[in-house]
């Protein structure tokens, strides 16, 4: 039986409904949970934070929302095992926690995705993400195959990977860089990558394999209609795409 999924709608959240319909889609049992009824969050197996701006992304993107009350339940869920999967702010705020990369202290981020490279502005680029470890190094990408690439819109001001160079090294020796921007064929340079992220970051995953942070929108090329040409059954609702990697979470939350 599939386990239950939260996605985490704050204020300022959005793309939750799209979110919400693709994990569905997927077979996934997922509902929306709102910031008035946190405690709600501690009867569910997984947890999915959506894009948007939460709590107008004051201070930096995802440090106010990553105070809030139900990233406590959050915390204490993925410190137990649960699954936790950020998508864009849903990433910022999964980084302001200190959940992934996972180096340092909670709530003491050792890296931040923050303003867009060379000059920060608004990037939305159709983009693809290659993953970069083993998959099953993360729970959550245990069912794609090697290499997987991951069609999405990267649609963020603050998407850059930025941290110091001990950090970016920690990154890279713990096995800590999920995804890599890369192009439709796989080749993988810095013409790729949309906003200047360190190590053309496009994920970040924990020590423990148990939490999940992308930048780029992967919900958001997730259906035959997104791209007509994949709709070779005819069904032009049918996921497709970029929801390889929401069947692969709700396939790792029906393990759990």
């Amino acid at each position: 039986m599939s386990g239950r999924i939260a996605v985490l709608v704050f204020p300022g959240t959005n793309s939750e409904d799209e979110t919400l319909r693709v994990l569905r889609d997927c077979g996934g049992d997922a509902e929306l949970v709102h910031w008035s009824s946190p405690e709600r969050l501690a009867g569910y197996d997984a947890y999915v934070l959506s894009g948007g701006f939460a709590h107008e992304d004051r201070i930096r993107a995802g440090a106010v929302a990553a105070h809030d009350r139900m990233m406590d339940y959050v915390i204490q869920g993925a410190q137990r095992g649960k699954l936790v999967f950020g998508i864009c702010n849903g990433a910022q705020i999964v980084l302001e926690a200190g959940l992934v990369p996972g180096t340092g202290a909670i709530r003491k981020p050792t890296a931040a995705f923050t303003h867009n490279a060379p000059a920060p502005h608004f990037v939305c680029r159709h983009v693809y993400m290659k993953l970069a470890i083993e998959p099953a190094r993360c729970a959550i990408t245990a069912s794609l195959p090697r290499d997987a690439l991951v069609p999405s819109w990267a649609a963020h001001g603050e998407g850059r990977l930025a941290a110091t160079s001990k950090h970016l090294d920690e990154i890279v020796t713990g096995g800590h860089l999920a995804f890599v921007y890369a192009h439709a064929d796989g080749t993988v340079d810095d013409a790729a990558v949309p906003n200047g992220s360190a190590l053309r970051c496009a994920g970040l995953v924990n020590r423990e394999g148990n939490v999940l942070a992308i930048m780029p929108h992967a919900e958001r090329d997730a259906w035959n209609f997104n791209h007509l040409e994949r709709s070779d059954s005819g069904d032009v609702l049918a996921p497709s795409g970029g929801s390889i990697i929401f069947r692969s979470f709700v396939e790792a939350v029906s393990q759990l």
